[in-house]
């Protein structure tokens, strides 16, 4: 495994049990604000960083593994000099999450996976789309991933946070983006999923169509031993951005529960 330095923020009581949360394919660790307050407030060390090839993160040349990311991840814990810590991962950070908690579990204090899943294809999308970015640039895949992102309704009432979410993804380094395409491409966690141990919570949004809760939430915490499964309504694939106050509550009262 190699590992680079993500860049990080790092909020709340130094004292605090920590929470890290990994971001979405295509995301910087802004996706995470609306949690930020509510887990400070309740005195958790919140740790939002922002995936290799995203954000303000180093872009290594593919390819790029989920042993990689995880590695990331553990690199970000030890210069913190956190032992163990509950991880929040949506997406791409879902993903990270699984592997994590299957391959370093001394890590990993519980996990919140949300709008994720262990298999994603068909491949071909994946190879489709990141060629596309690096012929023409994330922006020009930004509108359809708003389009993932937010139900319709909300990102028709609430046209400056789609736009800020566009000029998120569009802001995207395209080969940061391009490799982890890749990654999912290649990604298989089903049959690893029984081997997790620690405190699971899978968090799915009704309407999402990247990660449907019955192919995609479902089977993740039927898989891992002692799995619940939550389904928030009226959400698409970045349900906690738009749906912030019903992930938060799960997520405290999963934390509170480990």
């Amino acid at each position: 495994m190699s590992a680079v330095r993500v860049h990080r923020v790092v909020e709340g009581p130094e004292d605090g049990p920590v929470v890290v949360f990994a971001g979405s394919l295509g995301s910087d660790l802004r996706m995470w604000e609306p949690q930020v307050a509510p887990l400070v407030e309740r005195g958790y060390r919140v740790v939002r960083y922002d995936a290799r090839g995203h954000g303000g993160s180093p872009v290594p040349p593919p390819p790029y593994r989920l042993e990689d990311l995880g590695a990331d991840f553990v690199a970000l814990l030890d210069d913190l000099g956190v032992e163990r810590a509950h991880l929040v991962g949506l997406s791409l950070g879902g993903m990270t999450g699984m592997w994590l908690g299957v391959h370093v579990p001394d890590r990993i204090a519980s996990l919140v996976l949300c709008c994720t899943s262990a298999k994603l294809g068909p491949p071909s999308m994946w190879v489709e789309r990141a060629r596309k970015v690096r012929a023409e640039g994330t922006a020009s895949i930004a509108e359809a991933g708003v389009g993932r992102w937010l139900t319709e309704p909300y990102a028709k009432s609430h046209p400056d946070v789609a736009e800020f979410l566009r000029a998120m993804i569009a802001a995207v380094p395209a080969e940061g983006y391009a490799a982890c395409c890749e990654l999912i491409e290649r990604m298989d966690q089903l049959d690893a999923l029984p081997k997790i141990s620690a405190p699971t919570l899978v968090i799915a949004g009704a309407d999402d169509r990247a990660t449907s809760p019955e192919e995609h939430a479902r089977p993740i915490a039927e898989a891992i031993p002692g799995a619940r499964l939550e389904v928030v309504a009226n959400a698409s694939h970045l349900g906690s951005y738009e749906r912030p106050a019903e992930f938060t509550r799960l997520i405290l009262d999963h934390l509170e529960r480990t």
